[in-house]
């Protein structure tokens, strides 16, 4: 079930990479940042209330937990400045690569007090195929 619902994660970021590059190409970078962000919002302010849930701010959590909105804003602007240069499948195959060094280094090292899970051969194999296959879709 995870690896399903991973694999729908892939094909709906294609879809808004598309749909983002697209509303970006005809109202401009920021405006469809604001229009992308507040719709976004928009919608999760009526599920949490249909479903009557509370945002339970932690102070306990470290602050910088809660900037994962800036990191999403400047990952749809990167996108969509990308997108109208390089189309869709080559900001995804790279952001793929970028995922996953970063999510092997996260592994590897139990950041965020995640459980350790060893780098291995495999991933570097999987790496390896990744970086091939950026590199035929970039240069040939």
């Amino acid at each position: 079930m995870y690896n399903f619902l991973s694999l729908l994660i892939g094909i709906l970021i294609a879809i808004m990479v598309a749909f983002n590059g697209e509303l970006s190409n005809g109202i401009g970078n920021y405006s469809s940042l604001v229009v992308i962000h507040i719709l976004g919002y928009a919608l999760l302010v009526f599920l949490m209330l249909y479903k009557k849930i509370k945002i339970p701010f932690k102070m306990t959590l470290p602050f910088w937990l809660y900037s994962a909105g800036a990191i999403s804003v400047a990952t749809v602007l990167i996108n969509n400045i990308t997108y109208s240069s390089i189309g869709v499948s080559l900001p995804v195959a790279l952001g793929l690569l970028g995922q996953s060094l970063t999510s092997i280094v996260f592994d590897h090292y139990g950041l965020l007090g995640m459980p350790k899970i060893e780098f291995n051969k495999k991933k570097l194999i999987g790496i390896i195929i990744i970086i091939i296959g950026v590199c035929i879709m970039t240069f040939l």
